[in-house]
């Protein structure tokens, strides 16, 4: 089990990115079991929730005349502009039915805020803006942070960097993850964590008796 230097960030593990959801992350639903062992093996999990207004700025259809997955220059920069997904209080935007994490401290819920989209659980996409979990985390002591969840080459990867930024040793658990892959996207991804001293692990190594 481990304790109180260490968190696992379960990262959107959502209805609308699982297949058949508005934005599936492919074969997203293959990581719930798993995330739940881990999420077993963890003292302190958190759990984060993309939650956004129906007139959100990154959602294609509040552009006139552009499409899903094209991009656009927005205030703080070039933005993927996404279908309509994880609308605040649509089932959706609701946690996985079959996600267990019923001892989770926390929830931070991520891209609330109209005008600014929000991939990392720590700082939104126009880089000033923070969710106050890395003072969260600091004030209990965590040290290492543990990435699961939807998607590896966005929120994920996202995540991890910005804990890596704050301070702390930061490992994403690879097969606790599934990825969107847009235009290489994980790849670009992964050369970036690795850059920046994020590990890649796998739940086995977590799991493993003693």
């Amino acid at each position: 089990m481990k304790g109180t230097e260490d968190v696992l960030l379960v990262i959107d593990v959502q209805n609308d990115f699982m297949p058949g959801g508005a934005l599936a992350v492919p074969r997203g639903d293959e990581i719930v079991p798993v995330v739940n062992r881990l999420a077993g093996n963890f003292e302190h999990v958190v759990l984060t929730q993309d939650w956004h207004p129906r007139d959100h700025v990154s959602f294609a259809a509040n552009h006139a005349g552009r499409q899903p997955f094209e991009t656009a220059p927005l205030a703080y920069g070039e933005q993927v502009l996404w279908p309509v997904h994880c609308v605040q209080g649509t089932p959706g935007a609701a946690f996985h039915a079959g996600l267990e994490a019923v001892h989770a401290r926390l929830v931070i819920r991520k891209g609330y805020q109209r005008h600014v989209d929000s991939y990392s659980a720590f700082v939104e996409a126009d880089r000033r803006s923070t969710t106050g979990l890395a003072g969260y985390l600091r004030e209990l002591g965590v040290k290492r942070v543990w990435c699961c969840g939807l998607a590896t080459d966005y929120c994920v990867a996202w995540t991890a960097l910005d804990a890596r930024a704050a301070g702390f040793d930061v490992m994403v658990i690879d097969d606790a993850c599934r990825a969107i892959d847009l235009d290489g996207s994980l790849e670009r991804a992964w050369r970036q964590l690795i850059e920046a001293g994020v590990g890649r692990v796998r739940a086995e190594t977590l799991l493993a008796p003693g």
